[in-house]
């Protein structure tokens, strides 16, 4: 689940400015050179599950959520957990889904799962919203494993790639792509956790938020040359010089080129999601906020 005190987070990272002079041209040139990739782009609901703390449960205006979708031409709807526990879940999202043509592609979840005593609450609490997510059409998975306030001990990450080890063959069997979705302390500390799961499962599917990577201290080029190979999901958002959001991806110092270099060069072929946030009210309808940044987005990375 996402937090609202995102901002507490907040690492600002010379290179972001400094790849955005240094890598625009070349990555402009190998964009251009490419062809067209067919990479679907979801939304994920942040923006409006932001107005609802502290369960951020979106669902009295998850209609509108729809409704700007499909005017941004977006071609689908990442969930939150919370959406999905509701009993009406199913028909209440499937019906939207249906009548304004835009699929529930995914969700994402957020669990302790470090904390060993937490993990037959979260697998059955998983099991529900899985289930409910394949009936729904869904197919990926994103997990965030749980902020422990501090680095984790061996015995928590030991812990918390045991529940992995469940869930994986879980969404498996509902046809779901389970995918490690990071925040900032994923991967502050030279990347401690992330790599703590991924020493224990190492050919776990990866699923980054190439903005939390930039507020953690990595490069997420770097990230995409690295473990491009088991990417199978990512969050695109931006920011400005100050290290604050952006209202729309593209008005920011991001140097998406590059980014788009570096996964054209690693042959992304998954999915990916716009998940807008805003550090102030944005000055325009979000509706033309999701559309701005959709456009900018397919044609940076010349995705179809």
């Amino acid at each position: 689940m996402k937090k609202l005190n995102r901002r507490n987070f907040l690492q600002q990272t010379g290179y972001l400015t400094a790849g955005a002079m240094l890598g625009s041209a070349f990555g402009a040139a190998a964009v251009a050179a490419g062809k067209t990739q067919k990479v679907k782009l979801s939304g994920h609901i942040w923006a409006y599950a932001s107005k609802f703390p502290p369960k951020w449960d979106s669902t009295p205006v998850i209609e509108q959520a729809f409704a700007d979708f499909r005017f941004a031409g977006l071609d689908g709807m990442e969930l939150m957990e919370v959406n999905l526990r509701h009993n009406d879940a199913v028909a209440h999202l499937g019906s939207l889904a249906e009548q304004y043509k835009v699929p529930v592609t995914g969700a994402s979840y957020n669990g302790s799962m470090w904390d060993s005593e937490k993990h037959a609450e979260i697998l059955d609490d998983a099991a529900l919203v899985i289930s409910r997510l394949q009936q729904l059409g869904g197919k990926t998975f994103g997990v965030s494993v749980g902020d422990a306030g501090r680095i984790k001990t061996e015995a928590e990450l030991d812990a918390q790639a045991q529940l992995l080890n469940k869930l994986i063959p879980l969404c498996d069997k509902h046809g779901i792509v389970l995918n490690l979705h990071n925040h900032t302390y994923e991967v502050k500390n030279s990347l401690h956790d992330l790599k703590g799961t991924l020493s224990r499962i190492p050919g776990i599917k990866l699923g980054p938020d190439l903005n939390w990577l930039i507020r953690g201290g990595v490069d997420p080029v770097w990230f995409i040359h690295t473990y491009g190979k088991q990417m199978v999901y990512m969050h695109l958002r931006d920011q400005d010089k100050n290290g604050r959001w952006t209202e729309t991806v593209g008005s920011g110092v991001t140097d998406f080129n590059k980014i788009a270099a570096a996964l054209r060069e690693q042959n992304f072929s998954g999915r990916a999601a716009v998940e807008l946030a805003f550090d102030d009210p944005p000055s325009h309808p979000l509706k033309d906020d999701w559309k701005t940044s959709v456009d900018f987005i397919r044609k940076t990375f010349n995705w179809a």
